[in-house]
């Protein structure tokens, strides 16, 4: 007999499904179109102590990356994503402009945190090279997790009744995050490998978390912030996706401007009217150069 569930952890052709009930089984996809990420909504039936997932419900959403080897998926059905940066390490404006990116093209809301405030100098340092994307429209919040976890008050307003993914860099405080967040995330992680082995596969990545006994809120914790390739997404669409760049589409005199070097350009208008950072449109130039190179490469 079928029924429904929710994909809670998947490793390679291996995933473990979440029933109704709460409880937790292994189940192995039927068919290479069955292939499931963290997030999906599945139809699946046991087998002895396994189950098989018969079919995949359709997605709202997925975020992926997609270098010029693979894609790899990092979760399904997502409301946002939670960006977690910290004083310091310093983070890199293009990772971050490449996770921005990717949200935008699967529409999904991000939300950027900034950790680590109890550093002061360093922090407000950090934050002024945030205020561009605070401009941009993106909310922005600023954290102290070692020192004050009272402050994730804000942060859980933010989280209830949604399904988060969060992507940081290493050194950031995810797992200090995760643990105020999630008292019993040790447990769930425990738990999610005892599954998966038991059918001798090692632990996912990826991990959902509930934040309510009414599992109305998750957290899905996952690693891949320093890689983040664009690849699945066209050169020509990179501006559309950066909404400082976007808001002079259309000005231009050639439809099919690259906004790099024709004349009568809209986006150039604007950068050299300030109204556009340099450093952002660097990072579009060298992001549209990449892209480029590896549409031509295929």
């Amino acid at each position: 007999m079928t029924q429904t569930g929710l994909v809670v952890a998947s490793h390679g052709r291996h995933c473990v499904v979440e029933a109704s009930d709460g409880s937790r089984r292994l189940c192995h996809p039927r068919g290479k179109k069955n292939a499931v990420v963290v997030g999906d909504r599945v139809t699946w039936q046991i087998s002895g102590d396994e189950g098989s997932v018969e079919a995949v419900s359709p997605r709202r959403n997925l975020l992926y990356r997609q270098d010029e080897i693979r894609s790899k998926s990092f979760a399904a059905n997502l409301d946002q994503v939670l960006i977690l940066l910290a004083a310091e390490p310093e983070f890199s404006e293009m990772q971050l402009t490449r996770a921005l990116i990717a949200c935008e093209a699967a529409q999904i809301t991000p939300l950027l945190a900034l950790n680590k405030r109890d550093l002061g100098e360093a922090f407000a340092r950090a934050w002024s090279r945030l205020a561009p994307y605070a401009a941009m429209g993106y909310p922005l919040l600023g954290l102290s997790l070692r020192v004050q976890p009272p402050e994730l008050d804000g942060l859980l307003a933010r989280l209830a009744k949604r399904t988060t993914l969060v992507l940081g860099p290493s050194g950031v405080g995810k797992s200090t995050l995760i643990n105020a967040l999630v008292p019993q995330a040790q447990a769930a992680t425990q738990e999610i490998s005892r599954v998966l082995n038991t059918g001798k596969h090692t632990t996912t990545d990826t991990r959902w978390y509930w934040l309510d006994d009414a599992r109305e809120s998750a957290l899905i914790d996952s690693p891949g912030f320093q890689a983040f390739g664009l690849h699945h997404l066209a050169a020509v669409d990179l501006a559309g996706l950066m909404p400082d760049l976007r808001a002079h589409l259309g000005q231009c005199r050639f439809h099919n401007c690259t906004h790099r070097h024709e004349p009568g350009c809209g986006v150039k208008d604007a950068l050299a009217g300030g109204q556009i950072s340099a450093s952002r449109h660097r990072l579009y130039e060298t992001l549209f150069a990449e892209l480029e190179a590896a549409q031509q490469r295929h």
